[in-house]
């Protein structure tokens, strides 16, 4: 790459044609305001409606995030640190609803009690659905930490509790941060899991203006709003964040933590995993299970099945590669440089994210026609908006890796007379491999079950198996649904249960 903790021309200017491309989608709302009328404008942004739509956004937002934290550092604890009853079981258990799209959670959880709705149905699907994006950092930072540390506090006398809040949570920060980042976009994004219970946000309401006027002025002023609410989530986690460095060399104390005896309190502990795994995998698979029963056979009779799966793991795939190799020159900017450019580079990529994909495929598809009319609706593009959406799945997974290597082990290969570039493939590459594994898990995921940006810019002949489901069950055809529900959660388990590997051996585990 460069020298040690300097980023070079070569990863500067592949950020900076990043950069580029997230201006797309943000200039195309700024050019609909211009072309709109500031008046126009102005009327449109304020008006009742949005403030409805901005505390329905901020409401799940503060309630869903510190639900997933206390949910997701809290499973992490018990898992890591307690001699619970099948430890080695429940982590990857705990990691496997990320393989459940919240759609297909909202599918089932309104299949089950039809009269949920609202707020708290929203808060409940998308905790259900997001809390492992909280869980899964948090159980490998607990494993990676130096446990001499605690016992070096608990001998000067402080308890269990003083430990966690003045050792252990301090250095889970990062982790806690990105995690909280991750689902706060997450929620500013998504849209099915939210029609299906009836619950109106940003993103519910910019589908409505574009479904009944296409490119209309009222949904862009909506996606401005939501870009300003992006903005604050991002300044308020680089406030917190700080500019601690959390990386050491070697690997600390060569064995595990000592587990905390639960006793009585184990049957309460395995209690709240269970209630949890019932929760967020229980009820979509014995939803999934029951419709498949009730349409018998003849739901397996439909030859685009095969074919969806097909295209699905092919775009996943594709998208996951070059999503996780952008991920690396902005990660190593925000990791290695605390100056302006780096916040820019990096809160550039976390606002274009934030917004629906059917704002990102309209741009896309804006800029395509007017400009490279020979991109529209090909592979090319669609991979494009992919990266555009889930690269800040893989950022949080890269930083936090290369945050983790030791600028000295950098320093020594270059005085050893390696290259800039050899540099970073034996040693930060090297390091870096479980969180590039990780990034590359999320953003699989993430692609095989994203729907609306591949509606719209999928070239003719394409059909994905989200894009199966939702035409079958946009029909009220749940039974004609279910296969491809079950198969994007089949396809998924594989490539989470990795992720959870990944996640392991970054640890040290």
């Amino acid at each position: 790459m460069t020298v040690a903790g300097r980023p070079g021309y070569a990863v500067t200017g592949v950020a900076l044609l990043l950069v580029a491309a997230t201006f797309v989608p943000l200039g195309y709302i700024v050019s609909t305001l211009f072309s709109t009328g500031l008046h126009e404008a102005a009327h449109l942004v304020f008006r009742p409606r949005v403030g409805e739509l901005l505390r329905n956004t901020a409401g799940l937002v503060v309630i869903t995030v510190p639900v997933c934290v206390v949910l997701g550092v809290g499973l992490a604890w018990i898992v890591e640190r307690t001699d619970v009853p099948g430890a080695s079981w429940w982590g990857p258990m705990l990691a496997a609803p990320l393989a459940v799209p919240a759609f297909v959670n909202s599918y089932a959880w309104v299949s089950v009690f039809p009269a949920l709705h609202g707020l708290w149905a929203g808060v409940l699907i998308t905790t259900m659905s997001y809390f492992p994006l909280m869980y899964l950092p948090a159980a490998a930072t607990l494993r990676r930490l130096d446990p001499a540390v605690e016992e070096s506090a608990r001998a000067l006398g402080s308890g269990p509790v003083a430990v966690f809040a003045r050792i252990v949570l301090p250095q889970l920060r990062l982790a806690i941060l990105g995690g909280a980042l991750l689902i706060s976009l997450h929620l500013l994004a998504e849209y099915g899991a939210f029609v299906m219970v009836r619950f109106d946000t940003f993103t519910t309401a910019i589908f409505e203006q574009y479904q009944s006027s296409f490119a209309g002025a009222a949904g862009s002023m909506l996606a401005g709003v939501l870009v300003l609410c992006c903005l604050v989530l991002l300044g308020g986690e680089a406030a917190v964040r700080g500019r601690a460095r959390y990386a050491r060399v070697g690997a600390g104390a060569p064995r595990a933590a000592t587990r905390i005896r639960l006793g009585r309190t184990a049957v309460p502990a395995l209690g709240v995993l269970a209630g949890v795994l019932v929760a967020a995998l229980g009820v979509p698979l014995w939803t999934i299970v029951r419709w498949l029963r009730i349409g018998g056979v003849k739901v397996w009779d439909n030859a685009e099945i095969g074919e969806s799966l097909f295209q699905t793991v092919g775009l996943a795939v594709t998208a996951a590669v070059i999503t996780t190799a952008c991920a690396f020159p902005v990660a190593w900017i925000a990791v290695r440089s605390q100056s302006v450019f780096a916040r820019i580079v990096e809160g550039c990529n976390y606002i274009t994210s934030s917004l629906p994909g059917i704002v990102i495929a309209l741009a896309l598809v804006t800029v395509t026609i007017r400009y490279l009319p020979g991109v529209y609706q090909t592979a090319a593009m669609v991979l494009a908006a992919y990266t555009l959406m889930f690269l800040p799945r893989a950022l949080v997974s890269v930083r936090a890796g290369l945050a983790q290597v030791p600028i000295g082990l950098e320093e020594v290969s270059r005085a050893l007379g390696r290259s800039g570039p050899m540099t970073f493939l034996r040693v930060t590459l090297r390091l870096t491999a479980p969180a590039a594994a990780s990034a590359a898990a999320l953003v699989f995921v993430a692609v095989a079950t994203e729907l609306t940006a591949t509606l719209l810019l999928a070239p003719n002949g394409t059909r994905t198996l989200a894009m199966g489901f939702w035409s079958t069950s946009g029909e009220l055809d749940y039974a004609g649904a279910a296969p491809y529900a079950l198969i994007m959660i089949v396809v998924a388990i594989p490539v989470t249960y990795l992720l959870f590997t990944q996640s392991r051996k970054a640890a040290g585990v």
